[in-house]
């Protein structure tokens, strides 16, 4: 049962996980935004996503609790596997600057704002399959 209540929520584990990722490379960019030389760095959410869902996380994320000696120990991988394999790419500016800083302002805080819109959506979206699953229980 736990197997089934892990597929059916993996896909959107996996788009928080990888939101909250996104939203920490755009805010680091924001933060660079005045250093000399610093190059933007994003990465493409939907083809990340895709991948994440259909590799999985090997095993599952759900991290079990041994009581007795007997008991088998499982090889679980750390949360966040596949946000870690994000394939960084660097951005390209429309005005260059004269420092080599590639961070534009307008386009990251857009980006960021966007994200931070997705992120909610997505947490609405788990909250009410939760409410479904447990309504089914009940």
């Amino acid at each position: 049962m736990l197997d089934k209540l892990d597929s059916a929520l993996r896909f959107h584990q996996e788009a928080l996980n990888l939101r909250v990722r996104r939203q920490e490379v755009l805010s680091a960019n924001i933060a660079h935004a005045d250093t000399p030389g610093f190059k933007a760095r994003d990465f493409d959410f939907s083809t990340t996503l895709s991948q994440a869902v259909e590799r999985g996380r090997g095993s599952s994320s759900l991290s079990l609790s041994t009581t007795s000696s007997r008991h088998l120990q499982l090889d679980t991988q750390a949360s966040g596997q596949a946000t870690a394999q994000a394939e960084m790419l660097y951005r390209t500016p429309v005005q260059s600057s004269i420092d080599g800083n590639t961070v534009e302002m307008d386009v990251e805080r857009v980006n960021f704002a966007e994200n931070a819109m997705r992120y909610e959506a997505n947490l609405t979206v788990l909250s009410s399959k939760i409410k479904s699953i447990l309504s089914a229980v009940q």
